[in-house]
């Protein structure tokens, strides 16, 4: 039978399909190790979370630097030392900051496995944050500061969260300058001996595990309670944002050959009973590239390259954001049409065919983001720092399965109303913008 080109195939319901689930070993100190085994490859992946962020820090830059410094000198080992041993033996090392955590990351080969555990266990117990190498850190980022702060994309954006959160909120406080100049490797120091200890922290462990693996974490990391005695256990408090009366505000950059637009709103939080819901919602709305935003703004309308609209997840809240950059003087009308989007969506229903489209976009889009060793220890930290069950995940296909045009459109009419949002444009102003 030949295929008869000129018609679109029908669209197939997809299945739902397993989550592997960890493994969860409790080492002697009460570290929990949660172990994903899957793979050929005799290559493992080790997360270290440690429970204290963007939040815990005293004043700015705090807990990226922090974090940043670990990989530059310890009592065994120098940066130089540091880099040329995860370069001979082929690992690859990772340091970061969240809002309430921080993370060391490492991919090596299991031969090698003793050797970069080794580096990793040195930076995360004993790190001299080495003033040499503290200056070269802080040098580099203020220049990377100092471009970006004339970069729309970034003024938007951070734009935003002042507006919605205040200057004066944790999410609102952004680096200055000055920040750079007050910086101190003393400190680093005490937020590292505040929260780098064996209770804030847990393990995961993905890829080819093998028991000798599993002993030496053990034996390094799992039997005293390292750290200092005086470590912290971070608490969560919520923050109450301030309120701004505001609709619209507009930063003035004259040289820019693009606007930024950036349009958000506080919503509800990953353990309300609608935000699956309102996740699937927000994806026809704008997280894809077949999405109603791209098809209007870009494709038809040609404002932009590229415009999406996604959830930002905060501790207690999470924030609806549509974000985009466009000539100058389509700024206004990309608003315009982001407005009529959000209105068509709370007056007609979607057609079964466009619901189909998007259920299987998502069902998709799980299978990859669930399909390896690593994609699911990355999914399980989403679970840990967000505070959500190991139900989850058979929870967000269930709604993606039974998820109606009607539900749709209630989660617009409640969560996607224009005069919630703040909108923020970046760029040089045009004749034709609204003030």
């Amino acid at each position: 039978m030949e295929l008869d080109r000129t018609k679109q195939p029908s669209i197939r319901p997809m299945e739902t399909f397993q989550i592997q689930r960890p493994e969860t070993l409790q080492m002697p100190n009460g570290i929990p190790v949660r172990i994903f085994r899957a793979g050929e490859e005799e290559v493992v992946r080790l997360d270290i979370m440690i429970r204290g962020g963007l939040l815990e820090q005293t004043q700015p830059l705090q807990a990226v630097f922090t974090a940043r410094m670990l990989r530059e000198g310890t009592a065994r080992f120098s940066s130089a030392e540091i880099a040329e041993k995860l370069d001979y033996y082929g690992a690859w090392l990772d340091v970061s900051s969240s809002m309430t955590h921080s993370f060391l990351t490492l991919y090596t080969l299991n031969k090698y496995f003793a050797q970069t555990f080794a580096l990793l266990v040195s930076m995360l117990k004993e790190p001299t944050f080495p003033e040499r190498e503290f200056a070269v850190v802080v040098d580099g980022n203020r220049q990377q500061f100092l471009v970006n702060r004339e970069k729309v994309e970034v003024l938007a954006r951070k734009e935003l969260n002042i507006r919605l959160f205040g200057r004066n909120h944790p999410f609102g406080r952004y680096a200055e300058l000055e920040d750079y100049e007050r910086i101190t490797t003393a400190v680093l120091h005490t937020m590292h001996q505040h929260y780098y200890c064996a209770k804030n922290c847990t393990c995961y462990l993905s890829g080819y595990v093998t028991d000798e693996i599993l002993k030496l974490i053990e034996s390094e990391l799992g039997q005293d309670m390292w750290g200092s005695a005086e470590g912290i256990s971070p608490s969560l408090v919520d923050c109450l944002p301030e309120s701004w009366n505001g609709k619209r505000c507009f930063i003035e950059r004259p040289e820019a050959l693009q606007s930024a637009v950036r349009m958000g709103c506080f919503t509800v939080d990953s353990l309300h009973p609608d935000f699956l819901k309102l996740r699937f919602m927000v994806t026809l709305f704008g997280g894809y590239f077949g999405s109603r935003l791209m098809k209007n703004i870009r494709e038809d309308k040609g404002y932009t390259y590229g415009i999406g609209a996604g959830l930002v997840a905060y501790p207690f809240r999470n924030m609806l954001v549509v974000n985009t950059q466009a000539a100058n003087e389509y700024a206004n009308e990309v608003i315009r049409e982001v407005n009529y989007e959000m209105e068509r969506l709370q007056a007609e229903l979607v057609s079964s065919e466009e619901l189909d489209m998007v259920k299987n976009y998502v069902m998709g889009d799980m299978c990859r983001s669930y399909e390896s060793p690593f994609s699911m220890a990355d999914a399980y930290i989403f679970l840990e720092t967000s505070g959500l069950s190991d139900d989850f995940f058979t929870r967000a296909q269930q709604t993606v399965a039974e998820i109606t045009a009607e539900d749709v459109r209630d989660m617009a009419c409640k969560y996607l109303r224009k005069e919630s949002f703040t909108e923020v444009i970046a760029g040089k102003k045009c004749d034709e913008m609204d003030a």
